[in-house]
């Protein structure tokens, strides 16, 4: 039997691949177990910079598989993962459906490949959402447009949602990956100390006022040039 997701790790960059493809990926209890584990692993191996998320065949994830319902703690992998503070690139491959949507949401950044489709069916399904499409969705493409991708229920091109806002960069479907490396090694090979802090500043910049922010920003640079100057005595 198949390991629903695979965690390969190449130099300091690990990808993680969502891994039924006989079934679009659509999560189970057992995936979602393993991907809880892979995610802890990245966080925890200090030798491991950048993260890229992906799924296998033609569907990114199609979302939960309502054909085998989860019994365990569904909410567990999503707080495991608010704590990972390492970068994580959604490697789009295919259709991100509403909990696989979900999922692409809250990577840091999204890579899609031509043939990628994006689609939140929560309404449509009847289905209440969990794992933060209400909220992230409008702060990658405003809330209007949010508002239309969620009621509508309908499907969206990876190059309807790069002009949105929400994906970063659309690619050719055999160059999604080798893009996504390409970027992740230029992760990498930056100052891991201070790309932890922009990350969390920039993060933490939709939690407050802009004000707030900018007094986080400040207040940091102002010890960081205190460091400075002791160490040069």
């Amino acid at each position: 039997m198949a390991q629903p997701v695979l965690f390969e790790v190449k130099g300091n960059i690990a990808i993680i691949t969502l891994n039924r493809s006989n079934k679009r990926n659509a999560i189970d209890q057992d995936l979602m177990m393993n991907l809880c584990n892979s995610f802890e692993r990245f966080s925890k191996d200090s030798e491991i910079r950048v993260g890229i998320l992906t799924g296998a065949g033609d569907t990114f994830c199609a979302g939960l598989d309502l054909s085998s319902p989860i019994t365990g703690n569904i909410m567990d992998f999503m707080d495991i993962w608010k704590e990972i503070d390492k970068p994580i690139i959604g490697a789009i491959n295919g259709h991100a459906i509403t909990g696989g949507f979900e999922l692409a949401l809250n990577c840091d950044f999204l890579i899609a490949s031509e043939n990628a489709s994006f689609a939140d069916t929560h309404a449509k399904m009847g289905i209440h959402p969990g794992w933060g499409v209400t909220q992230l969705l409008q702060q990658a493409v405003g809330i209007r447009m949010a508002k239309q991708i969620s009621l509508s229920c309908k499907f969206f091109s990876a190059r309807q949602m790069l002009n949105s806002g929400l994906v970063n960069e659309v690619v050719p479907r055999e160059k999604l990956m080798g893009r996504c490396m390409e970027i992740a090694r230029e992760i990498a090979s930056v100052n891991q100390e201070m790309l932890g802090v922009v990350k969390k500043l920039i993060e933490q910049g939709g939690d407050g006022t802009h004000r707030e922010g900018m007094l986080r920003e400040r207040e940091g640079f102002m010890n960081f040039l205190a460091k400075m100057e002791v160490l040069k005595k």
